[in-house]
């Protein structure tokens, strides 16, 4: 004759099995589902009106500047789907003054790929002339680039909610109306993102330790 209690222990094995089986499939899924934020850097900047270099009319009266916008996806097994990428532009030598938007429609960006958005920008309320001095006199001149949109992530044949994206970076220019940092700039967000212990991998190894102690 069985023993009730072995067969009630038995039942509780194999429920808590299932369980911790079920736990650990889900993490699984929720560690090939995540995805990482793409990098975004400014790999050139210049501002022709500040090129002291170059003292003719028609330059010193460009009020433009040109950016060449880095995207990677740095991800081997996952598409990056952007939406509308905005650009601001900021003078932040004294203050923080806005000077020009630009945006960059959304586009597709596939596993482990680069993007290259290169782009002039009419700018407006830019205290030139002091701008100008400055660098004329051996100083550099800050401007400041920020950028927001939100990104889904492509897995196979379907894609993940929106991401928020915020990140920007300041840019020095001396008196060849170039940025000083001949490298990439790359572009961070404003404070440094939090690490979060999912609720799911909690659960998932709680069952586990629970199952050695059955």
């Amino acid at each position: 004759m069985s023993d009730p209690s072995s067969s009630a222990g038995g039942c509780c094995r194999c429920c808590c099995s299932f369980i911790l089986t079920s736990g650990l499939t889900a993490l699984f899924m929720w560690l090939s589902l995540r995805g990482s934020k793409p990098s975004c850097s400014i790999e050139d900047f210049y501002v022709p009106s500040l090129n002291a270099t170059d003292n003719s009319t028609t330059t010193r009266s460009n009020h433009t500047l040109y950016f060449d916008l880095r995207l990677k996806n740095e991800m081997k097994d996952k598409g990056v789907g952007y939406d509308d990428l905005n650009l601001t532009f900021f003078y932040v030598q004294n203050g923080s003054l806005g000077i020009a938007n630009y945006t960059v429609p959304s586009f597709y960006q596939g596993h482990d790929k680069k993007a290259r958005r290169k782009e002039l920008v009419q700018t407006y309320g830019v205290p030139w002339e002091a701008a100008y001095r400055a660098v004329s006199n051996g100083s550099t001149v800050t401007f400041r680039v920020g950028l927001t949109t939100r990104v889904r992530y492509k897995i196979l044949f379907w894609y993940t909610k929106r991401h928020g994206l915020k990140v920007g970076a300041n840019v020095d220019v001396n008196n060849s109306g170039k940025k000083v940092n001949k490298k990439g700039i790359r572009l961070k967000s404003g404070a440094p993102e939090s690490v979060r212990c999912p609720g799911l991998v909690v659960i998932s190894i709680a069952l586990y330790f629970l199952v050695l102690l059955l």
